[in-house]
């Protein structure tokens, strides 16, 4: 690990105690400025995504005639919070576990987290949504495959019992996109994440035959449909609230997520597709009781259900997976929820994150839970889902 500067990071942390073994399914990977070095073809390699220097000197991607930074909310793991600003960091001024993934799996044993699935971050847009809506489609094809090849080889490999692979995949052709899961697939991909609420990016709606093709793919392959908050947008802003943007976008993370995965149950691919696996991350499960309580009442009260031959509560517990960093207020709902169906994350290196202290946390927020229950939340569930092994001694024991 280089020496941090120390005006801007705080004292490297002290290894912590392990509590749980600990699977996190939402951290992040900042791409790194040579991603993607020879990874393109060569009539299209002088095109690709790159870092260049904005006029305050702050480092920015530039691709297709727009620039996308890296907002420095999005990489403040290790950092002096009064050092922390909107603004875009520059790599030097980021803790290399942030686009390294030699590093990563150092903070992790840091962190005593087992293994790790990262989204992208600003430059693909969490779903790859800034590719697939390239002005060249065969700069933008070329681009999320790169991506992929990217992930597989220089984040996944060198590292496979620790890192968990997530692909992207090509959005505005759903034949193409499907084949592109597939590939991914092949060599070992075990999920995707998609545009959450596909309509508000310009992209057809969730509830029409366009995503057929891509969602067969996924449920076919046994690929994960990972929904991450903030890959469709932030949903509409009220005017005036500028000085309140950022906590009231992150306080109305839940809301997103209710939203999204109320859609995509109700849009049925889940029963059309009864092997689709549906994940939801970064919206926490304080709003999954409640909905469950909803479905129950459309179908036992009310009568406005459609007429599944198995009950939507029902198809929501088989099919939908969610994450929390810890919920202690709603942790009790559980049960409701279903035990299987919960996960952790850690939002590495994020500003919601638990990094260095995600085994403290855990403890004091599940530290009443049996522990055969806080191994399936902290582990069990997630190495199911995404077929990820465990190591040899899972904690609690």
């Amino acid at each position: 690990m280089p020496v941090l500067n120390p005006e801007l990071f705080l004292p490297e942390p002290e290894p912590r105690h392990r509590y749980a073994t600990i699977i996190s399914v939402d951290d992040h990977l900042v791409e790194p400025p040579d991603m993607f070095e020879g990874r393109l073809p060569a009539s299209l390699q002088q095109r690709a995504p790159r870092v260049v220097l904005n006029r305050q000197g702050h480092q920015v991607w530039e691709f297709d005639g727009q620039r996308h930074s890296q907002v420095g909310m999005n990489a403040v793991v290790g950092r002096r919070p009064e050092t922390v600003a909107i603004e875009p960091f520059r790599f030097d001024e980021m803790r290399p576990g942030c686009f390294d993934v030699d590093a990563r799996v150092q903070d992790m044993d840091l962190n005593g987290v087992w293994a790790s699935m990262s989204f992208p971050s600003m430059i693909t847009g969490f779903c790859g949504r800034v590719y697939s809506q390239c002005s060249d489609p065969a700069l933008g094809l070329a681009t999320t495959q790169a991506f992929n090849d990217w992930v597989h080889d220089a984040w996944w490999q060198p590292h496979r019992d620790r890192i968990i692979p997530l692909g992207i995949t090509w959005l505005t052709d759903p034949e193409v996109g499907a084949a592109e899961i597939r590939r991914n697939a092949q060599r070992g991909f075990r999920a995707v994440t998609l545009p959450e609420r596909p309509h508000q990016i310009g992209l057809p709606s969730i509830f029409e035959e366009y995503w057929a093709p891509i969602l067969e793919a996924c449920a076919d392959t046994d690929t994960v449909v990972c929904l991450h908050v903030g890959s469709s947008g932030m949903g509409e802003i009220p005017p005036g609230c500028d000085r309140a943007i950022i906590p009231l976008a992150a306080t109305l993370f839940s809301q997103l997520s209710l939203q999204a995965c109320t859609e995509w149950l109700w849009a049925g691919w889940t029963v059309r597709f009864p092997n689709l696996k549906v994940a939801m991350a970064e919206g926490g499960i304080g709003w999954v009781a409640m909905l469950i309580d909803r479905l129950e009442n459309l179908v036992e009260r009310s009568g406005y259900g459609m007429g599944w031959d198995e009950d939507p509560a029902a198809v929501l517990r088989r099919s939908f997976w969610f994450c929390t960093i810890d919920d202690p207020s709603t942790i009790d709902t559980r049960h409701t929820i279903g035990l299987d169906h919960i996960m952790v994350e850690v939002d590495y290196p994020h500003g919601d994150s638990t990094w260095p202290n995600t085994q403290a946390v855990i403890e004091q927020a599940w530290g009443h839970l049996p522990p055969a229950e806080r191994r399936k939340l902290c582990c069990e569930n997630a190495a199911a889902l995404f077929r990820h092994p465990l190591p040899a001694l899972v904690l609690p024991q």
